[in-house]
């Protein structure tokens, strides 16, 4: 028996099929965005739309923007010739919070794992190799201390150590199966002070 009308039910199974939200969190999602004042509710429908539209990877490192290269990517800051690998978007993130790394990063969308069926050729590494045809000192990898992460960090250590470029990997202080997207600045910035040659 539906407790609610059409649209709100609609409603209520879109919103569940983000991630993380269970059918509590849907139903309280729904209720509010129903009472918020129109503009507010046609401004956020309007700010999804953009961004699924407008939304693309940058050419370079491959995180998402919404121009042909990112702003970190674009920066002459920055220093081009350090890259940090990284899983998603969200790690990237969680390393600018800590303001001390001042190199550029490439972003992965994924890591290597058998058991899912991902491998090499569904990640971004074929764009990595393509950039480090050109000048580059070190690569971080900094990937989760999970087995995948683990896996994705000694494959592509395997790749790059032929080509002659430095190739490091975050030290521990980033628990083992932790998600770098969760931890604090200082845990991270020690895992990149520590980090190790591969």
């Amino acid at each position: 028996m539906d407790y609610y009308s059409s649209r709100i039910s609609n409603l209520i199974e879109q919103l569940s099929k983000l991630p993380s939200i269970g059918n509590k969190t849907a139903q309280r999602l729904a209720f509010h965005i129903v009472n918020m004042p129109k503009e507010q509710a046609e401004s956020l429908a309007g700010a999804i739309v953009d961004a699924r539209e407008n939304i693309r990877y940058c050419s370079e490192c491959c995180t998402l923007t919404d121009g042909d290269i990112c702003p970190i990517c674009a920066s002459a800051k920055r220093d081009h010739r350090t890259i940090m690998v990284v899983e998603n978007s969200r790690d990237l993130a969680a390393y600018e919070k800590t303001g001390k790394y001042d190199g550029v990063y490439h972003v992965l969308h994924g890591a290597i794992s058998p058991m899912l069926g991902i491998g090499p050729a569904d990640i971004r590494l074929k764009e990595l190799m393509i950039r480090l045809e050109k000048d580059v000192d070190e690569v971080i990898i900094a990937t989760n201390s999970s087995l995948e992460g683990e896996t994705t960090a000694m494959y592509i250590s395997k790749l790059i150590k032929p080509t002659g470029i430095k190739v490091t990997r975050i030290a521990s202080g980033v628990p083992v199966g932790g998600d770098l997207e969760y931890i604090d600045e200082v845990t991270l910035l020690r895992a990149l002070e520590g980090r190790t040659e591969l």
